[in-house]
Protein backbone atom coordinates (compact mmCIF):
# COMPACT_ATOMS: atom_id res chain seq x y z
CA UNK A 1 0.00 0.00 0.00
CA UNK A 2 0.68 3.42 -1.12
CA UNK A 3 0.72 5.88 2.08
CA UNK A 4 0.75 9.83 1.58
CA UNK A 5 1.03 12.52 4.21
CA UNK A 6 -0.18 15.87 3.14
CA UNK A 7 0.43 18.24 5.85
CA UNK A 8 -0.77 21.24 4.31
CA UNK A 9 -3.62 20.49 1.99
CA UNK A 10 -6.00 22.33 -0.34
CA UNK A 11 -9.27 22.51 -2.18
CA UNK A 12 -7.15 23.10 -5.63
CA UNK A 13 -9.56 25.66 -7.81
CA UNK A 14 -8.01 25.48 -11.86
CA UNK A 15 -9.15 28.10 -14.80
CA UNK A 16 -7.94 28.62 -17.79
CA UNK A 17 -7.28 32.03 -19.71
CA UNK A 18 -8.38 31.90 -23.62
CA UNK A 19 -4.92 34.50 -24.21
CA UNK A 20 -2.40 35.37 -21.86
CA UNK A 21 -2.60 37.17 -18.27
CA UNK A 22 -3.09 40.75 -18.13
CA UNK A 23 -1.64 42.47 -15.10
CA UNK A 24 -4.26 45.28 -13.77
CA UNK A 25 -6.91 44.66 -16.66
CA UNK A 26 -9.85 42.02 -17.16
CA UNK A 27 -9.13 38.63 -17.45
CA UNK A 28 -11.79 36.31 -19.17
CA UNK A 29 -11.81 32.25 -17.62
CA UNK A 30 -12.63 29.38 -19.74
CA UNK A 31 -12.93 25.83 -18.45
CA UNK A 32 -12.66 25.95 -14.58
CA UNK A 33 -12.35 22.80 -12.56
CA UNK A 34 -11.82 22.14 -8.61
CA UNK A 35 -9.97 19.28 -7.11
CA UNK A 36 -8.97 18.21 -3.35
CA UNK A 37 -5.16 18.98 -3.89
CA UNK A 38 -2.04 19.17 -2.48
CA UNK A 39 0.98 17.15 -3.17
CA UNK A 40 0.38 14.23 -1.44
CA UNK A 41 -3.10 13.77 -1.88
CA UNK A 42 -2.45 14.08 -6.01
CA UNK A 43 0.12 11.34 -5.18
CA UNK A 44 -2.75 9.63 -3.69
CA UNK A 45 -5.01 10.31 -6.32
CA UNK A 46 -2.88 9.14 -9.19
CA UNK A 47 -2.39 5.64 -7.08
CA UNK A 48 -5.70 5.42 -6.85
CA UNK A 49 -6.30 5.77 -10.51
CA UNK A 50 -3.63 3.19 -11.46
CA UNK A 51 -5.95 0.83 -9.00
CA UNK A 52 -2.95 0.55 -6.29
CA UNK A 53 -4.18 0.52 -2.49
CA UNK A 54 -3.68 4.11 -1.14
CA UNK A 55 -4.62 5.88 1.83
CA UNK A 56 -4.12 9.83 2.22
CA UNK A 57 -3.36 11.08 6.11
CA UNK A 58 -4.52 15.02 6.22
CA UNK A 59 -5.31 17.11 8.80
CA UNK A 60 -9.21 18.39 7.73
CA UNK A 61 -12.08 18.28 9.66
CA UNK A 62 -14.80 16.48 9.04
CA UNK A 63 -17.53 17.80 6.42
CA UNK A 64 -14.26 19.91 4.52
CA UNK A 65 -15.09 20.13 0.94
CA UNK A 66 -11.33 18.43 0.63
CA UNK A 67 -12.65 15.55 2.10
CA UNK A 68 -15.93 15.31 0.44
CA UNK A 69 -13.59 15.37 -3.00
CA UNK A 70 -11.86 12.36 -1.80
CA UNK A 71 -14.94 10.77 -0.60
CA UNK A 72 -16.41 11.50 -3.93
CA UNK A 73 -13.13 9.58 -5.61
CA UNK A 74 -13.76 6.55 -3.38
CA UNK A 75 -10.09 7.98 -2.04
CA UNK A 76 -9.56 6.47 1.61
CA UNK A 77 -8.20 8.53 4.00
CA UNK A 78 -8.00 9.29 7.85
CA UNK A 79 -8.15 12.51 8.62
CA UNK A 80 -6.97 14.91 12.07
CA UNK A 81 -9.77 17.52 12.72
CA UNK A 82 -8.17 21.42 13.05
CA UNK A 83 -11.33 23.49 13.39
CA UNK A 84 -10.34 25.50 10.88
CA UNK A 85 -10.94 24.50 6.65
CA UNK A 86 -8.81 23.44 4.19
CA UNK A 87 -6.94 26.65 2.46
CA UNK A 88 -8.15 27.38 -1.23
CA UNK A 89 -5.42 27.25 -4.02
CA UNK A 90 -6.05 29.44 -7.32
CA UNK A 91 -4.29 28.04 -10.28
CA UNK A 92 -4.31 29.77 -13.84
CA UNK A 93 -3.43 27.97 -16.69
CA UNK A 94 -2.35 30.39 -19.90
CA UNK A 95 -3.04 29.25 -23.55
CA UNK A 96 0.71 28.44 -24.02
CA UNK A 97 0.59 25.98 -20.86
CA UNK A 98 2.24 28.50 -18.64
CA UNK A 99 1.11 28.07 -15.26
CA UNK A 100 0.28 30.54 -11.94
CA UNK A 101 -0.24 29.47 -8.43
CA UNK A 102 -2.06 31.49 -6.15
CA UNK A 103 -1.58 29.33 -2.63
CA UNK A 104 -2.79 30.40 0.68
CA UNK A 105 -0.43 29.68 3.57
CA UNK A 106 -3.07 26.81 5.02
CA UNK A 107 -4.97 26.78 8.52
CA UNK A 108 -2.66 26.52 11.56
CA UNK A 109 -1.92 23.43 13.59
CA UNK A 110 -1.40 23.28 17.06
CA UNK A 111 1.12 21.01 19.00
CA UNK A 112 -1.68 18.82 20.00
CA UNK A 113 -2.60 18.56 16.20
CA UNK A 114 0.73 17.84 14.81
CA UNK A 115 0.93 15.49 17.71
CA UNK A 116 -2.19 13.46 16.32
CA UNK A 117 -1.18 13.99 12.54
CA UNK A 118 2.12 12.00 13.94
CA UNK A 119 0.05 9.06 15.66
CA UNK A 120 -2.27 8.72 12.48
CA UNK A 121 0.19 8.62 9.98
CA UNK A 122 2.52 6.03 11.85
CA UNK A 123 -0.80 3.84 12.21
CA UNK A 124 -1.68 3.92 9.03
CA UNK A 125 2.54 3.18 7.90
CA UNK A 126 2.63 -0.40 10.10
CA UNK A 127 0.44 -1.40 6.46
CA UNK A 128 2.57 0.23 4.08
CA UNK A 129 5.35 -0.54 1.64
CA UNK A 130 5.96 3.06 0.70
CA UNK A 131 4.86 6.62 2.91
CA UNK A 132 5.48 9.54 0.75
CA UNK A 133 5.77 13.08 2.46
CA UNK A 134 4.54 15.83 0.36
CA UNK A 135 4.19 19.41 0.15
CA UNK A 136 4.67 22.32 2.43
CA UNK A 137 4.44 22.57 5.59
CA UNK A 138 1.17 24.72 7.31
CA UNK A 139 1.55 27.66 9.97
CA UNK A 140 2.41 25.84 13.70
CA UNK A 141 4.25 22.62 12.37
CA UNK A 142 7.84 22.72 13.29
CA UNK A 143 10.12 23.35 10.17
CA UNK A 144 11.78 19.86 10.74
CA UNK A 145 8.91 18.20 11.30
CA UNK A 146 9.93 16.30 7.94
CA UNK A 147 13.68 14.77 9.50
CA UNK A 148 11.06 14.14 12.45
CA UNK A 149 8.88 11.71 10.72
CA UNK A 150 11.73 10.10 9.09
CA UNK A 151 12.61 9.24 12.03
CA UNK A 152 9.92 8.10 13.37
CA UNK A 153 8.92 5.87 10.26
CA UNK A 154 12.53 3.94 9.86
CA UNK A 155 11.59 1.65 12.80
CA UNK A 156 8.42 0.61 10.86
CA UNK A 157 10.79 -0.69 8.01
CA UNK A 158 8.56 1.16 5.40
CA UNK A 159 10.57 2.99 2.59
CA UNK A 160 9.83 6.31 2.50
CA UNK A 161 9.86 8.88 -0.48
CA UNK A 162 10.30 12.93 0.51
CA UNK A 163 8.67 15.77 -2.03
CA UNK A 164 9.11 19.14 -0.72
CA UNK A 165 10.66 22.68 -1.06
CA UNK A 166 11.99 26.04 0.52
CA UNK A 167 12.65 25.99 4.66
CA UNK A 168 11.54 22.14 4.92
CA UNK A 169 13.71 20.59 2.34
CA UNK A 170 16.61 22.39 3.28
CA UNK A 171 15.90 20.90 7.47
CA UNK A 172 15.35 17.86 5.68
CA UNK A 173 18.90 18.31 3.66
CA UNK A 174 20.57 19.69 7.08
CA UNK A 175 19.53 16.47 8.99
CA UNK A 176 21.54 13.77 6.55
CA UNK A 177 22.24 11.49 6.88
CA UNK A 178 20.40 10.79 10.05
CA UNK A 179 17.09 11.67 8.60
CA UNK A 180 17.42 10.40 5.11
CA UNK A 181 14.91 9.18 2.82
CA UNK A 182 14.55 6.17 0.47
CA UNK A 183 13.66 8.34 -2.39
CA UNK A 184 13.77 12.24 -2.25
CA UNK A 185 11.96 13.63 -5.74
CA UNK A 186 13.29 17.46 -6.22
CA UNK A 187 12.96 19.35 -9.36
CA UNK A 188 15.81 22.00 -10.59
CA UNK A 189 14.71 24.81 -8.32
CA UNK A 190 14.39 22.42 -5.14
CA UNK A 191 17.71 20.60 -5.97
CA UNK A 192 19.75 24.01 -6.04
CA UNK A 193 18.02 24.63 -2.41
CA UNK A 194 19.52 21.81 -0.77
CA UNK A 195 22.79 22.24 -2.79
CA UNK A 196 23.11 25.91 -2.83
CA UNK A 197 23.12 26.28 -6.27
CA UNK A 198 21.07 28.23 -9.00
CA UNK A 199 17.89 26.08 -10.07
CA UNK A 200 17.30 27.96 -13.15
CA UNK A 201 20.63 27.46 -14.25
CA UNK A 202 20.89 23.57 -13.90
CA UNK A 203 17.96 23.22 -15.56
CA UNK A 204 19.19 25.49 -18.48
CA UNK A 205 22.29 23.38 -17.94
CA UNK A 206 20.01 20.32 -18.26
CA UNK A 207 18.17 21.31 -21.29
CA UNK A 208 21.52 21.80 -23.27
CA UNK A 209 22.37 17.89 -22.30
CA UNK A 210 24.83 18.74 -19.94
CA UNK A 211 24.21 16.74 -16.97
CA UNK A 212 27.44 17.39 -14.83
CA UNK A 213 26.19 19.81 -12.24
CA UNK A 214 22.39 17.77 -11.49
CA UNK A 215 24.12 14.29 -11.64
CA UNK A 216 27.03 15.88 -9.34
CA UNK A 217 24.67 17.44 -7.08
CA UNK A 218 22.34 14.76 -6.83
CA UNK A 219 25.14 12.14 -6.67
CA UNK A 220 25.91 14.08 -3.25
CA UNK A 221 22.40 13.16 -1.92
CA UNK A 222 23.13 9.64 -2.61
CA UNK A 223 26.28 9.89 -0.62
CA UNK A 224 24.71 11.36 2.43
CA UNK A 225 22.73 8.50 2.62
CA UNK A 226 19.50 9.35 0.51
CA UNK A 227 18.09 6.34 -1.55
CA UNK A 228 17.63 7.95 -4.60
CA UNK A 229 16.79 11.11 -6.11
CA UNK A 230 14.75 11.77 -8.80
CA UNK A 231 15.02 14.93 -10.39
CA UNK A 232 12.44 16.63 -12.76
CA UNK A 233 13.90 19.08 -15.25
CA UNK A 234 10.30 19.69 -17.35
CA UNK A 235 10.46 19.46 -20.81
CA UNK A 236 14.29 18.23 -20.45
CA UNK A 237 12.67 14.83 -18.87
CA UNK A 238 14.43 13.47 -15.78
CA UNK A 239 17.81 12.32 -13.91
CA UNK A 240 17.31 9.57 -11.58
CA UNK A 241 20.42 8.50 -9.13
CA UNK A 242 21.26 5.71 -6.88
CA UNK A 243 24.00 4.09 -5.73
CA UNK A 244 23.89 1.81 -8.74
CA UNK A 245 24.10 4.51 -11.51
CA UNK A 246 22.54 7.47 -13.03
CA UNK A 247 19.94 7.78 -15.76
CA UNK A 248 18.26 10.38 -18.22
CA UNK A 249 14.75 10.06 -19.23
CA UNK A 250 13.85 11.83 -22.39
CA UNK A 251 9.88 12.56 -22.13
CA UNK A 252 7.33 11.95 -25.65
CA UNK A 253 6.19 14.95 -27.50
CA UNK A 254 2.94 16.11 -25.84
CA UNK A 255 1.15 19.45 -26.46
CA UNK A 256 1.16 20.88 -23.06
CA UNK A 257 -1.85 21.47 -21.12
CA UNK A 258 -1.41 22.55 -17.64
CA UNK A 259 1.47 21.50 -15.49
CA UNK A 260 -0.25 21.51 -12.50
CA UNK A 261 0.47 17.66 -10.59
CA UNK A 262 2.93 16.72 -13.02
CA UNK A 263 5.60 16.75 -10.55
CA UNK A 264 3.21 14.63 -7.97
CA UNK A 265 2.23 12.17 -11.30
CA UNK A 266 5.84 11.62 -11.19
CA UNK A 267 6.31 10.53 -7.86
CA UNK A 268 3.19 8.03 -8.75
CA UNK A 269 4.60 6.88 -11.51
CA UNK A 270 8.12 5.81 -9.99
CA UNK A 271 6.35 4.20 -6.68
CA UNK A 272 4.34 1.93 -8.52
CA UNK A 273 6.82 0.83 -10.85
CA UNK A 274 9.00 -0.11 -7.74
CA UNK A 275 6.24 -1.62 -5.98
CA UNK A 276 5.69 -4.30 -9.67
CA UNK A 277 9.66 -4.77 -8.76
CA UNK A 278 10.85 -2.59 -11.77
CA UNK A 279 14.67 -1.51 -11.86
CA UNK A 280 15.70 1.98 -11.68
CA UNK A 281 15.81 2.74 -15.37
CA UNK A 282 12.00 1.16 -15.90
CA UNK A 283 11.43 3.29 -12.69
CA UNK A 284 12.47 6.22 -14.35
CA UNK A 285 10.47 5.67 -17.56
CA UNK A 286 7.27 5.10 -15.46
CA UNK A 287 8.13 8.08 -13.43
CA UNK A 288 8.43 10.53 -16.71
CA UNK A 289 5.35 8.59 -18.50
CA UNK A 290 3.25 9.67 -15.63
CA UNK A 291 4.13 13.17 -15.10
CA UNK A 292 4.20 14.13 -19.57
CA UNK A 293 0.64 12.48 -19.10
CA UNK A 294 -0.17 14.74 -16.28
CA UNK A 295 0.81 17.44 -18.66
CA UNK A 296 -0.98 17.13 -21.80
CA UNK A 297 -4.43 16.99 -19.41
CA UNK A 298 -5.94 20.13 -18.34
CA UNK A 299 -6.30 21.76 -15.71
CA UNK A 300 -6.01 19.97 -11.85
CA UNK A 301 -6.40 16.33 -13.79
CA UNK A 302 -4.19 12.90 -12.90
CA UNK A 303 -3.43 10.51 -15.58
CA UNK A 304 -4.92 7.16 -15.17
CA UNK A 305 -2.73 4.16 -16.42
CA UNK A 306 -4.17 4.24 -20.11
CA UNK A 307 -3.31 8.21 -20.47
CA UNK A 308 0.76 7.18 -20.09
CA UNK A 309 2.85 5.82 -22.83
CA UNK A 310 6.10 4.54 -20.94
CA UNK A 311 7.21 2.86 -24.71
CA UNK A 312 7.41 6.09 -25.67
CA UNK A 313 9.29 7.75 -23.24
CA UNK A 314 13.47 6.85 -24.26
CA UNK A 315 16.15 6.12 -21.06
CA UNK A 316 19.17 6.28 -21.56
CA UNK A 317 22.56 5.80 -18.97
CA UNK A 318 24.40 8.78 -17.87
CA UNK A 319 27.85 8.53 -16.49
Amino acid sequence: MIVTFTPNPSLDRTARLEGRLVRGGVNRLGQATGQPGGKGVNVARAAHLAGAPTLAVLPADAGDPVLAGLDALGLPYRNVPTGNPVRANLTLTEADGTTSKFNEPGAALDAEQVTACVEQLTEAAREADWVALCGSLPPGAPADWYPQLVAALRPLGVRIAVDTSDAPLQALAAALPEAAPDLIKPNSEELGQIVGADGLALEAQAAASNWAPVLEAARGLVQQGVGAVLVTLGGSGALLVTADGAWHATPPPIEVASTVGAGDSSLTGYLLAEREGLDAPERLRRAVAYGSGAAALPGSSLPSPEQTTPDAVVVTPVS
